[in-house]
């Protein structure tokens, strides 16, 4: 089982995945039409069908992803050493957005 882990994470490290997700121009990709358009017929199309559920959860992924590419987001580690007293809201709110997905797809009636 360990190698099979090992495996996948030399596969990620290869490919070098956080290194071109952390290099994603997010104002070029917002403008690009060719990810543009499909994100608005998703929307469109979601509000359409009236899933609500699906389009919070898109929308709390996208403000995430904004988020993490904040200035405060970019002062977690200063010199290498963690801050404690700016990770700490990071954790809780992030221990509230989890939350409130779990309870989105699992809590709730439709």
């Amino acid at each position: 089982m360990g190698d099979f882990v090992s495996s996948i994470l030399a596969r990620i490290e290869s490919t070098h995945i956080q290194q071109q997700v952390k290099d994603v121009d997010y104002a070029g990709l917002f403008t690009n039409p060719w990810f543009l358009v499909p994100f608005i017929a998703l929307v469109v199309y979601m509000l359409y069908k009236q899933a609500f559920r699906d389009l919070i959860i898109v929308f709390i992924f996208v403000a995430v992803w904004w988020v993490s590419g904040t200035d405060y987001m970019h002062t977690l580690t200063v010199d290498g050493i963690l801050q404690m007293n700016k990770i700490l809201p990071v954790v809780f709110g992030g221990a509230g957005v989890l939350a409130f997905i779990i309870y989105m797809l699992f809590g709730r009636s439709d």
